[in-house]
């Protein structure tokens, strides 16, 4: 297995894992790769650093956890880059087509809730408790971290 340091032309970096370098440059080749950020299919190899192994008993698989031992210690398989890349870009949508309301958000969603404003997507900011006191009120909330990738421009 071979695993590649790449970038798209956003200068969005991830990790490709292929059989074999003929394997990256067949499917390059073909189109076949994809940032799993934007989409972007102009993707190029970046330099990288080559594991060490530095004593005997060390091994890559050793030091950090596979993905089945991640998804049997959170008791769920984790997303694939595909899905994790329309996971993103689903979430990008909603933040270009939602009214940011920001401080105002408990107000707005429980008044939106109630019909007495007009219906439409809002964000905004909440507190835990807020959030918390929201869903028990039964205003469908879905609390997100601030993320900076959600409100950069869509590639």
């Amino acid at each position: 297995m071979k695993v590649l340091d790449l970038a798209c032309a956003h200068g969005h970096r991830f990790e490709g894992w292929f059989a074999s370098e003929e394997d990256f440059r067949d499917q390059s080749a073909r189109g076949l790769l994809e940032c799993p950020v934007c989409g972007d299919q102009a993707i190029k190899k970046q330099l990288s650093v080559p594991y060490v192994q530095t004593r005997r008993t060390e091994s890559p698989e050793g030091l950090r956890p596979t993905v089945t031992q991640v998804a049997s210690a959170e008791g769920s398989a984790p997303l694939s880059p595909e899905q994790q890349a329309r996971v993103l870009r689903a979430l990008r949508a909603w933040v270009q087509d939602s009214e940011d309301v920001g401080e105002r958000f408990a107000v707005e969603a429980r008044a939106i809730h109630r019909g007495e404003a007009e219906a439409r997507s809002i964000r905004g900011v909440a507190t835990p408790d807020e959030a918390a006191a929201l869903l028990e009120e039964g205003v469908p909330v879905l609390p997100l971290p601030d993320l900076p990738l959600l409100k950069g421009p869509l590639q």
